[in-house]
């Protein structure tokens, strides 16, 4: 008989130090409540430092929120190799340097050596890219990446269509339209129905 935890598909959610952290934090949430679906949690250094900045939040307390919690030194890991089964790979935010490094398939740490083998295995990888303003060289890494299948390229931009009456409100819309990739419908989504 197949384990309940056999069955649920496990999503590796990976963080940088690009703000945009609250948004992590949501996407965790939804994961969470969602049916079947597991989390796999990469943090960098970098993110733990911007997630006590800007959510007043400890590293222990987002950990908390995934289901299984890898250091990004841990090169060896699971996430590091095409067999360990995953259903993609999200990365919120995702710094520049990242998106550089995973352009380049320069796999210097866990996080990174995921993304490369999400590509290699093409999963399905969403990446909440992070600047502003956008040099040519952002602009091309993205272009050039968003041409491999698999590849979502969905910037954390605002929308005002749902009637947002809070900040938390709209990261929750963000956080939303991060995890449709992966079939996940978030409860309080709030779609476009038209004029």
């Amino acid at each position: 008989m197949e384990n309940n935890r056999d069955s649920e598909k496990t999503i590796i959610v990976g963080a940088t130090g690009a703000s945009g952290l609250p948004i992590l934090v949501q996407c965790l949430k939804i994961i969470k409540q969602a049916q079947g679906v597991r989390s796999a949690l990469i943090m960098t250094d970098s993110a733990k430092l911007t997630l006590e900045h800007e959510t007043g939040m400890h590293y222990s307390e987002v950990a908390a929120l995934a289901d299984q919690v890898y250091d990004q030194k841990d090169i060896g890991a699971g996430p590091a190799s095409g067999s360990f089964k995953t259903a993609g790979m999200l990365i919120v935010p995702c710094s520049m340097k990242t998106l550089a490094g995973i352009h380049s398939g320069y796999a210097e740490n866990l996080l990174l050596r995921a993304a490369d083998v999400t590509i290699k295995e093409q999963r399905p990888l969403v990446l909440a890219v992070r600047e502003t303003p956008l040099s040519p060289i952002h602009l091309r890494n993205m272009q050039e990446l968003a041409m491999i299948r698999g590849i979502h390229i969905i910037p954390p931009m605002m929308t005002f269509y749902h009637k947002p009456e809070t900040i938390e409100e709209m990261t929750y819309h963000v956080a939303a339209k991060l995890l449709e990739p992966f079939g996940i419908e978030a409860q309080d989504y709030r779609r476009w129905t038209g004029l």
